[in-house]
């Protein structure tokens, strides 16, 4: 335990890693935002109820406490763009996904804010990612790393018209090996009643893209999935469990997808 995140310890070489389902503000934060930033909207909200059954696979889990409005630990420590030439999310974000202004006038973070935030709450999640990655590495000499998330399935500042169902990116298969990558999707496609890409608009942040590395037995995928299939995508964000049981079943069969591929690899 941890104040900055929770890490569960799994016995199986998979790790579910859900960067953006924390929803608290620091309180001497709190000030700094627009009343609207309160509730968190860009939250990924009920990532863990719906990746319940992530622990009954024997999969560790990591999730943050705090919003990715303090500090998004799906973006690179530098700041780079993670996709050039469309909207971007920074790492201190100052904008909501509508590109509404977050903060209140003079209150965005400065350079040195900033460096105290990767410090205080990007730096030690990662430290625990990276730690678990390798423990399970040595254990079982290869391991996958699921990055999960969800989204509202249209907001224009961030992509045009509607988004597919289930997002599945792999950096253009540079972060895991194809077998995994086609066992997902083949079970994407084993209920196409539900709309999914690969490698589209997205096709993983920085935790995918740095993490993955096939050549040094990690693999990394990156579901990005509408929040429409489980949730409610307005105020109050609540989740709607007979939505939720229709996709969760998907949900499992992909990741055992990908985890029995990755058990197979030579």
């Amino acid at each position: 335990m941890s104040p900055v995140f929770t890490l569960t310890r799994g016995t199986r070489p998979l790790l579910v890693s859900m960067p953006h389902c924390g929803s608290a503000l620091p309180p001497e934060l709190v000030p700094d935002y627009v009343p609207r930033a309160l509730a968190t909207e860009d939250t990924d909200w009920h990532m863990p109820l719906l990746y319940a059954f992530a622990e009954r696979l024997g999969a560790s889990v990591i999730v943050p406490h705090y919003a990715r409005y303090v500090i998004d630990l799906n973006r690179p420590p530098d700041d780079a763009p993670m996709y050039p030439g469309a909207s971007n999310t920074e790492l201190c974000p100052t904008r909501f996904f509508t590109g509404d202004d977050l903060y209140q006038p003079g209150r965005a973070p400065d350079a040195s804010a900033k460096q105290q935030r990767l410090a205080q709450y990007w730096r030690p999640y990662h430290d625990a990612l990276a730690g678990e990655l390798a423990r399970l590495r040595s254990a079982h000499g290869r391991v996958l790393l699921w990055d999960a998330h969800s989204i509202r399935s249209e907001i224009p500042w961030l992509f045009e018209g509607r988004l597919p169902d289930l997002n599945v990116g792999t950096a253009n298969g540079q972060a895991a090996d194809a077998r995994i990558a086609q066992a997902v999707m083949g079970a994407c496609q084993a209920h196409p009643h539900f709309s999914h890409v690969l490698n589209g608009r997205f096709k993983g942040g920085y935790i995918t893209r740095h993490y993955g590395q096939p050549s040094q037995g990690v693999h990394a995928v990156q579901l990005e999935m509408c929040q429409s299939l489980y949730m409610r995508e307005a105020p109050p964000y609540d989740y709607l469990p007979e939505t939720a049981q229709t996709i969760v079943p998907v949900l499992q069969a992909m990741v055992s997808a990908g985890l029995t591929a990755l058990e197979q690899l030579p």
